[in-house]
Order: C-alpha cells, then sequence, then structure tokens
C-alpha cells in the first residue's frame, strides 16, 4: 500500500468516540468496519447502514486479511483483553487506539508483543453521551487529535493514524505517552473531578439551590452527566499524574479559603484564574510543516513541535 492510499479501518468498540470515528472514517471514503461487544449496539449500529457485529474473531481476521488500520476504541479496562485477541489474531496489523490516557496503553500493547506496529492516539473530543446513539460524524470537525511519537515508533503505521485523523476533521498535535498524561491530567481529568465536586456541593443545597442553578452550574457541571463507569475508566487510569495536579489544586484551593476567611478577598484566584483563562482563548495553533515521517531525528522534531503549539493540518 503506498502512502496515498487509505488502509482499511477496524474499530473495535463502536460507542461514542469509536463510533463516530466509523462514521467519520467511512464519510472520508474508508473501507470501515467495527466490532462491538454489546448486540444492541451493534444492532443499532447496523440499522444506520454500519458494518458493526459482536464476532471479534471475524472482525480481527477481516483485518488481519486486509492489512487494516485496527482502532482500539474501548474503555481502559477492556484493553488488555482486547489486545490479547489482537495479538492471537492480527498481529501484524497497524495498531493505534482513542483511550483517554497513553502510557498505561503502551505498556499493555508491550506485554503483548504488538509495540513495533503501535502509535498511540486520543481525540480531545467528546460529549456527555455515551453508546451508538450518541455518535456524530463531526465530532472531529477542528479538535486536536494527539498521536505518539515516542522512541520506536515506525513511520508508516504513524502516517495511516495520522491520514485518518486528518480525514475525520481533526488537526494532529505530535506528543509522547508521559507528557500527554500530565497534560491531559490537567486539562481533562482534573476538570471530570471538579465537576463531580461541584455537582455534589450544588445538590447539597436542595431544591433551592438546584432551582436558582443556572449557567455557570450547568457549564462547570456538563461532564458530571457522563456515566459514573466511564468517568473511572477515564480517570483512575491515570492516577499519578492526576494525584499530582489534585494535590496542587487543593494548595491553591486552600490558600483561596484562608485569604476569603482572613482578608475577606478572594483576589488571588480570581486574578489568577483569570489570567488562565485568557492565555487560553489567545494561544496560538501554528502549522508544523518540512517534517517527513522516517527522516533523521523526525520523531524528535515532531515531539519538540508539538510541546511549542504545532499541529499537523496535513502530510508531507
Amino acid at each position: 500500500m503506498t502512502p496515498d492510499q487509505k488502509a482499511p479501518v477496524c474499530v473495535l468498540g463502536t460507542g461514542l468516540i469509536g463510533g463516530s470515528l466509523l462514521r467519520a472514517a467511512v464519510g472520508a471514503g474508508y473501507d470501515a468496519w467495527g466490532y462491538n461487544r454489546s448486540e444492541a449496539g451493534s444492532q443499532a449500529a447496523r440499522a444506520d447502514g454500519f458494518d458493526v457485529t459482536g464476532d471479534l474473531l471475524g472482525v480481527l481476521t477481516r483485518a488481519a486479511d486486509t492489512d487494516a488500520l485496527i482502532v482500539v476504541a474501548v474503555p481502559m479496562p477492556a484493553v488488555d483483553h482486547i489486545l490479547a485477541e489482537v495479538a492471537g489474531f492480527a498481529p501484524r496489523c497497524s495498531l493505534t487506539d482513542v483511550v483517554s490516557v497513553k502510557a498505561p496503553v503502551a505498556a499493555a500493547v508491550r506485554r503483548h508483543g504488538l509495540a513495533a506496529r503501535y502509535v498511540g492516539g486520543h481525540p480531545m473530543a467528546g460529549t456527555s453521551e455515551s453508546g451508538w446513539a450518541a455518535t456524530d460524524p463531526g465530532l472531529f470537525r477542528d479538535a486536536v487529535w494527539a498521536v505518539g511519537v515516542d522512541a520506536g515508533t515506525h513511520p508508516e503505521p504513524w502516517h495511516r493514524v495520522v491520514r485518518l485523523a486528518l480525514a475525520c476533521g481533526a488537526v494532529v498535535t505530535p506528543v509522547i505517552a508521559d507528557e500527554h498524561d500530565r497534560a491531559v491530567a490537567r486539562i481533562s481529568h482534573l476538570p471530570h473531578v471538579l465537576a463531580e465536586a461541584l455537582a455534589v456541593a450544588g445538590a447539597a443545597g436542595g431544591e433551592l439551590a438546584l432551582g436558582l442553578a443556572a449557567g455557570s452550574f450547568r457549564d462547570g457541571t456538563r461532564v458530571a452527566a457522563t456515566a459514573p463507569d466511564l468517568v473511572r475508566a477515564i480517570c483512575e487510569p491515570n492516577a499519578t499524574a492526576l494525584l499530582d495536579v489534585l494535590e496542587e489544586t487543593l494548595t491553591v484551593l486552600s490558600a483561596a479559603r484562608e485569604s476569603l476567611r482572613d482578608e475577606g478577598t478572594l483576589v488571588d484566584l480570581v486574578e489568577a484564574g483569570h489570567d488562565g483563562r485568557e492565555r487560553y482563548e489567545t494561544a496560538q495553533r501554528w502549522e508544523i510543516t518540512g517534517i517527513r515521517p522516517g527522516d533523521h531525528n523526525w520523531l524528535e522534531a515532531l515531539h519538540e513541535a508539538g510541546r511549542r503549539g504545532g499541529v499537523l493540518t496535513e502530510l508531507v
């Protein structure tokens, strides 16, 4: 297969992210099919015209026969089982994933002997909904898709993964696993924890508090509407990085509490928070150009570019 050809895509798990990816891939002209453990989920996908089945062995055999790119799109607790099946029936296929934490997935991939064809991935998109009914082919449009450039990554599967991400409408940020996990602990996993805590605080105020709640409470607790088992599957595998940022946040909140109690002001927290939001609003992406997969030090060059806010919008 030449770099300009679209490899077939096999999606293992057709919930919100995997199902949206399947929809987007088919819409972009890929030959794509999927596996879903739930028969109800498989039937819903088939009713919408997509090739999804509960026959994992059949799906993987087809992937092996067609040299497909396999996308692992199950929650972290199910990853080890899925990788064991991939290792048994499609070990030579290119492999990626859309799991929200990267280092534990990469470790599992190595345990199953699949590292040579693996490229980590994580589209930074989602909603509080789940299941096939929530899938949306436009979910990744203009989203950032983190794609691994860890040492040992091979150009050919990396090219396949990036091509798929771009075809789904995303831009690609090159990352290494440990840095990705520390970053998402701050901007994805901590917000889940804080949303849950805010929802608990609001509910503790009873019917009056909930009756008065408006935009700030609604927006701040949006992701608390996510199914609890999915929140745990997202956050708990990144416990080390999340604990670090939780400690940091608790220190900030403790300082704000003391300032409010002793001086009657939240000035430091509010001004620092406003500045942080302004940095987010004004952050500039810039396009990475001139780095070709397989060139000397291409992984290191992409890693450094990604750390500085660079994104890929096309393949060279």
